[in-house]
């Protein structure tokens, strides 16, 4: 029995892009938890809660309006053309935190609203790690956060931290929700990410390594 090295996710594609979309859904639901928690969301959450309370439209419309305008700066910076995963995940995760805010009720007991909140931040993580991990595209934020780096030679945490402040303080301006659940994300995100992306990496590693053992014995 041979086992082909170098492995590529181009080889297990419906796998890969089923792993995308169940990141984006996990993601999206994890984004819904923290909103719905009212203890403060993510700056780009704050921004597009702030959107909402100004101009109407509903959060996730305005997550897929900011992330078109993030793709298209991106296209301008870059001169490229992003993978499909970002349109993918521009339009979808607007409808699923829209779907699952729908399904969601705020708790009336502050513990259960810490719990929701931290919760939420865990499967946003979760789900960030697991939506990158297929390697199918970076979403529209991340897009330009590399766009940008290229261009400014700053590093792309610095470009990451400075857009991050940028747009939680228009979002504060406009009325979004600036309070400890928008600290403990900042805080919490990147180790959580960090450690989910290792893990679904190695999962999606192991998983195509065995699905390419079995198409060979076959």
């Amino acid at each position: 029995m041979t086992v082909s090295k170098g492995l590529h996710y181009t080889e297990t594609p419906w796998f890969r892009w089923g792993v995308f979309l169940m990141g984006l859904i996990v993601m999206s639901f994890g984004i819904a938890l923290m909103i719905t928690a009212d203890l403060g969301s993510a700056p780009w959450d704050v921004l597009h809660i702030g959107l909402t309370t100004h101009f109407g439209f509903t959060i996730g419309t305005w997550t897929v309006i900011m992330g078109f305008l993030l793709l298209l700066l991106s296209v301008i910076l870059t001169k490229e053309w992003p993978k499909l995963g970002a349109y993918l995940n521009m339009l979808l995760v607007g409808g699923f935190v829209d779907l699952f805010l729908f399904l969601m009720d705020t708790p009336h007991i502050l513990v259960l609203k810490l719990v929701m909140l931290l919760v939420g931040i865990l499967i946003m993580g979760f789900g960030i790690g697991l939506y990158i991990s297929p390697q199918c595209g970076a979403g529209p934020r991340d897009s330009v956060m590399l766009a940008l780096s290229l261009k400014t030679g700053m590093s792309v945490a610095r470009v990451r931290v400075l857009m991050e402040i940028c747009v939680l303080f228009i979002g504060w301006l406009l009325g979004g929700p600036v309070f400890i659940g928008t600290i403990l994300f900042s805080l919490l995100i990147g180790h959580i990410t960090a450690l989910s992306l290792s893990f679904c990496q190695q999962w999606l590693d192991r998983r195509v390594e065995r699905g390419m053992q079995v198409e060979n014995i076959n």
